[in-house]
């Protein structure tokens, strides 16, 4: 609804976008609570929404300009009703859909305040989950939109699909919003639940929606993240138990894996297998694809899985990955090997603020027999995550 009501109010005008939104969805609660709920949830909303914008537009039009191709028509009482039903076809919808993806992540406006006006107008985030999110603080949050929206508002910033040498920067910072919007609900931040399943399928929506764009659908990265995307989501329903406890890969029932997704996996990653250039959403696919045709754990390709985290380490080289390769070392060469790379990275103290890489020492010192240094590890692990999900694993660990 933000992105259809932006196309007709103009990008500058997005704030009054949001508040029809609000208006329409306050409207949805006081009539659904005290009547029928309708048929077609949606399609309600979108009516509603609709009419909201025409008294909107009847009265805002000699007080402000809205979207420039559409302005006059708007204005004008012979051809607004026909401009807005236009507007609310299915096809327009999604031509809609794409122009907000590109315009909150436009060039002009700093990476960060890209992913948190994405999160807000596109994916429904509240400015304490976007905060939660992106490991910062609410007051940061309200002043990373607010900076965007001006810069949006003074710089003419349009609300197209940029086309040639354009497109390259812009689909980039697309791609690792929805990326990163998928690794929130994958891996969910605070005290959210461990893994938040509307997230991740919001992701797998906004990149199939770049395979529908002309000028997008031919750019391979969009494939292997997609492949990516497909990959993971296959084994969700996996990861947790009938508790909402998470369920490390090792004990997942593989029966409860999506085989339908995991192929459509496989084609997305053969089909972004062209140009001249693996880029990190490759690896990471590729590796994903590595644990999904595995038949079981023990039959896993660690050797595949270490070269690729390598090739991904030198293409992106960063502490996370270190500790990937660390855990995968462990998996190929026995638990000595994992401890010596894993206590380098506790001496650069770079994720020394990161659960995870305690939960490996404790892991990998239990693996190895050492008791004593395996329960520190787990406490120090406990100390640094919020989430009751993995607090209960850790608490398993403890316990075992």
């Amino acid at each position: 609804m933000v992105a259809i009501l932006t196309r007709l109010f103009g990008i500058h005008n997005l704030e009054l976008a949001e508040d029809v939104v609000q208006d329409t969805l306050h409207q949805a609660l006081k009539d659904w609570t005290l009547g029928k709920m309708p048929d077609n949830p949606a399609a309600w909303l979108m009516t509603v929404a609709k009419r909201k914008a025409i008294n909107t537009i009847r009265r805002e039009k000699f007080f402000r300009s809205f979207a420039g191709d559409m302005d006059t028509l708007l204005k004008s009482e012979w051809t607004a009703a026909y401009t807005m039903d236009q507007v609310f076809l299915e096809s327009e919808i999604t031509d809609s859909q794409l122009r907000m993806i590109f315009t909150c992540c436009h060039p002009d406006l700093p990476t960060e305040a890209q992913v948190a006006l994405t999160l807000k107008t596109l994916c429904g985030f509240s400015v304490a989950e976007i905060a939660a999110a992106l490991l910062t603080t609410e007051s940061n949050i309200n002043k990373r939109l607010y900076r965007a929206k001006e810069k949006i508002r003074h710089a003419n910033i349009d609300f197209t699909v940029p086309t040639g040498a354009h497109l390259r920067h812009r689909v980039d910072a697309v791609l690792l919003v929805i990326y990163l919007l998928f690794n929130e609900g994958y891996n969910s931040a605070g005290e959210n639940p461990a893994i938040r399943k509307d997230l991740c399928l919001e992701a797998l929506r906004l990149a199939m929606l770049l395979t529908q764009g002309p000028v997008t659908n031919e750019y391979p990265p969009i494939y292997a993240l997609l492949a990516l995307l497909c990959l993971h989501s296959a084994r969700l329903d996996a990861r947790i138990d009938d508790n909402d406890s998470l369920v490390i890969l090792e004990d997942q029932d593989r029966a409860r894996w999506d085989q339908e997704l995991i192929q459509q996996g496989l084609q997305f990653l053969a089909r972004s297998a062209v140009g001249s250039a693996a880029t990190t959403y490759h690896l990471e696919a590729a590796i994903a694809a590595e644990h999904c045709m595995a038949p079981d754990f023990a039959s896993t390709n660690w050797q595949n899985i270490y070269d690729y985290y390598t090739a991904l380490e030198k293409l992106k080289p960063s502490s996370v990955i270190r500790l990937n390769l660390a855990i995968v070392t462990g998996k190929k060469d026995g638990p000595q090997a994992a401890l010596a790379l894993l206590h380098e990275l506790e001496t650069h103290k770079a994720l020394e603020n990161y659960y995870l890489l305690y939960a490996a020492l404790g892991e990998f010192y239990h693996l190895s027999g050492n008791r004593e240094q395996a329960v520190d590890y787990f406490l120090r692990a406990k100390i640094l995550t919020r989430s009751p999900a993995v607090n209960h694993l850790l608490d398993l660990k403890l316990s075992r």
